[in-house]
């Protein structure tokens, strides 16, 4: 079995973050989305992976290189245009060649790895199998009709939804998916959507399996998405504490920290990690919190929060809550007089001020 893996379009409802930084290589806790999807191929027994990316990035093939690290082989399918998942599906017929393949979209995030769907997938000797989860807002997703404990149809982001279960972004195929995604037809929008291959396979009679998720799992779409997800990942953190903490500082739950880390007169609440070469003096720092090598938070306090590598934080007044912050950034408390707000904001930014 091969791994085909999702990883371009443009994150536009993460800019301006993503302007300047593939939307799969944002950390969570303090590691790229990406890298969960590839260690879960990895767990599952997956060598040959193939990871479809935007025509021209390099940006993920420099990251990964050719897989080794993580144990896989990485084959690199570039994408001229996001023409829609069941269009990257056709275009990763060769790589897949004739094998039984999963269809992972990289920027989910779940407990417990896919193995278990590969082999509920064997087990019932399908087709296709996809692996579903009860949400709130079905609409926004693909939503099975389901009878009987059988998927009677699929329909991309209903307006009146059959059931309260999305089409998480993990399917499972045989050979037969695609001779579906080179029937089907553009939808509206103009592209080739999944949901109408695997419709195309129910009206073949092909059989259609599921798995429903019982733990947790995210489609991280949007910031708020990522700081979730975040929160569940350091709910099972796992590390060793390598910072320097002095007598005056306070350190509690779980905390994580890489090699050059400093902690001076500050108080900790984990789970939280944090990088390597990381300054924390005279600060705190709370809960659900991940800080990425060589940031300094100085005289501030942070929670719930991601803040990619060397940024600074030094002297705020307010707590920074439910944030994502991006590389290299700044944010200082102002001494001029009049006390004033000074920004310089990219495009698509947001701030909201206390």
């Amino acid at each position: 079995m091969k791994a085909l893996i999702t990883a371009g379009g443009h994150g536009t409802r993460l800019r301006p973050i993503t302007h300047t930084k593939n939307k799969h290589l944002i950390p969570i806790a303090n590691k790229p989305m990406l890298a969960y999807a590839l260690e879960y191929a990895h767990q599952a027994g997956i060598e040959e992976v193939g990871i479809v990316v935007n025509e021209g990035d390099k940006e993920i093939s420099g990251t990964f290189g050719d897989g080794n690290n993580l144990n896989v082989n990485i084959t690199y399918i570039e994408q001229r245009a996001p023409l829609g998942l069941a269009h990257v599906v056709t275009i990763a017929e060769s790589f897949i060649d004739g094998e039984e393949f999963i269809f992972y979209l990289g920027d989910n995030i779940l407990v417990g790895g896919i193995k278990k769907f590969i082999d509920e997938f064997h087990e019932n000797r399908s087709n296709c199998h996809l692996v579903l989860s009860k949400v709130p807002d079905p609409e926004r997703f693909g939503v099975p009709e389901i009878k009987s404990n059988k998927i009677m149809a699929v329909e991309e982001k209903p307006e009146s939804p059959k059931s309260n279960y999305a089409v998480t972004g993990i399917y499972l195929y045989d050979h037969s998916i695609f001779e579906a995604v080179n029937s089907i037809k553009p939808s509206a929008r103009g592209e080739l959507e999944i949901s109408h291959a695997h419709q195309y396979l129910l009206d073949k009679g092909l059989s259609v399996t599921y798995s429903e998720i019982t733990g947790w799992w995210k489609d991280t779409g949007k910031s708020a998405d990522l700081l979730e997800a975040n929160r569940l990942v350091l709910d099972n953190l796992d590390g060793l504490r390598e910072a320097e903490v002095d007598k005056n500082s306070s350190i509690t739950g779980r905390v994580v920290s890489g090699k050059g880390t400093r902690i001076m007169g500050s108080t900790i609440r984990g789970p939280v990690i944090l990088g390597e070469g990381v300054i924390v003096e005279d600060a705190y720092i709370g809960p659900y919190t991940s800080i990425g090598d060589r940031c300094r938070i100085i005289g501030s306090e942070v929670e719930y929060s991601i803040f990619m590598s060397d940024s600074k934080i030094e002297n705020v007044g307010t707590r920074i809550e439910a944030s994502l912050v991006g590389h290299e950034v700044m944010i200082t408390n102002s001494s001029a007089k009049p006390k004033t707000h000074k920004l310089m904001i990219g495009d698509q930014g947001k701030i909201e001020l206390a």
